[in-house]
C-alpha cells in the first residue's frame, strides 16, 4: 500500500473525475491521499472533499506564492479550519520560494512564521514548499529547532542538495519525494534519495503537477505515485513492497493516520 501525500485534488484537471481518480488510485494500491490547500478557496475545498471522501484527508494554508493575494479573513479561516475540522491533518503548504517573483520575500516568511507556529500551538505537522531557498529554509527552520526542539514537518517534492536533506533529517523532518524523481536528468536528485533513511521518506504526486515516467507530460493524478515509488526501490535497491510499508508507516506517523 501506499499514501500519496501531497496531491491538489480541488484542481479543475482532477475534480471533474475525482471518483474515477480515487478509483484509480486505490486499484493502484493507494490507501490514502492527503489534499493539500494553497489558499483559503482551495484549503475550503481541501476540507470539504476530505468530508465527502474517507480515501481523503486535508491539510490547509496559503503556500507561499500566494500570501500576496491573501485577503482579510483569509488567514483567520485557514486558522479556524485547522482548529476545528476533525479531517484536517496538517498545516500548509506553506514554505518559502525565490523562483517565482510572486509575492514580497518578507511577507513570505511572516506567512510561514505564522503556519508554523499555528502547527505548533496544534500539534499538527505542516507542509514545507521549498523552491530555490533552501538556505532560507533551513534558516528558518533551525531557529525553530534550537528553541522548540524536533520539527513535525515534510519537505514536499524535494529537489535540493545532499546538505540540505541532512540539515532536515537531523531536524527531525522526512524528505518526500515526487514525480521528478524519475526524469533521465534526476542523476543527482536520486544520489541524495539514496541516502535517505527508510523511515524518513515520504512519496507524493503533487498532483496535477510533475507527472512521472512514464506518464511524463500528462496530468498526474494519485494512482501515479507507484511510478515514483518504483523509482525509488530501484534507488535504494529494495523491493517496491519495502518501500510501501514504509512510506505508509512514515506518513501514518507523520499525520496521525490509522491503518487501513
Amino acid at each position: 500500500m501506499l499514501i500519496d501525500t501531497h496531491a491538489h485534488l480541488f484542481d479543475d484537471r482532477l475534480r471533474s473525475e475525482l471518483p474515477a481518480v480515487l478509483k484509480r488510485a486505490e486499484v493502484a494500491g493507494v490507501e490514502r491521499v492527503v489534499c493539500i490547500g494553497i489558499d483559503r478557496e482551495s484549503s475550503v475545498e481541501s476540507v470539504r472533499l476530505a468530508n465527502t471522501f474517507p480515501f481523503v484527508v486535508a491539510a490547509v494554508g496559503i503556500q507561499p506564492n500566494h500570501v500576496a493575494e491573501a485577503k482579510p479573513g483569509d488567514w483567520e479561516e485557514i486558522v479556524r479550519l485547522a482548529e476545528t475540522e476533525p479531517r484536517v491533518v496538517a498545516v500548509g503548504e506553506t514554505g518559502l520560494d525565490r523562483y517565482w517573483d510572486r509575492a514580497p520575500f518578507p511577507q513570505q516568511e511572516e506567512f510561514f512564521a505564522r503556519h508554523i507556529a499555528l502547527a505548533r500551538r496544534l500539534n499538527k505537522p505542516f507542509v514545507i514548499h521549498c523552491r530555490e531557498a533552501e538556505v532560507d529554509v533551513v534558516k528558518v527552520l533551525r531557529a525553530e529547532f534550537e528553541v522548540g526542539g524536533p520539527i513535525r514537518a515534510v519537505m514536499h517534492s524535494f529537489s535540493g542538495d545532499l546538505a540540505t536533506a541532512r540539515a532536515c533529517l537531523e531536524m527531525g523532518l522526512y524528505i518526500s519525494f515526487a514525480g521528478m524523481l524519475t526524469y533521465k536528468t534526476a542523476d543527482e536528485l536520486r544520489a541524495v534519495a539514496k541516502e535517505v533513511p527508510l523511515d524518513r521518506l515520504l512519496v507524493e504526486t503533487d498532483c496535477p503537477y510533475l507527472s512521472p515516467v512514464p506518464h511524463r507530460g500528462k496530468r498526474n493524478e494519485p494512482a501515479f505515485v507507484a511510478h515514483t515509488a518504483a523509482c525509488l526501490a530501484d534507488v535504494k535497491s529494495v523491493s517496491p513492497a519495502v518501500i510501501g510499508e514504509h512510506t505508509t508507516r512514515n506518513a501514518r506517523s507523520l499525520f496521525g493516520l490509522p491503518g487501513s
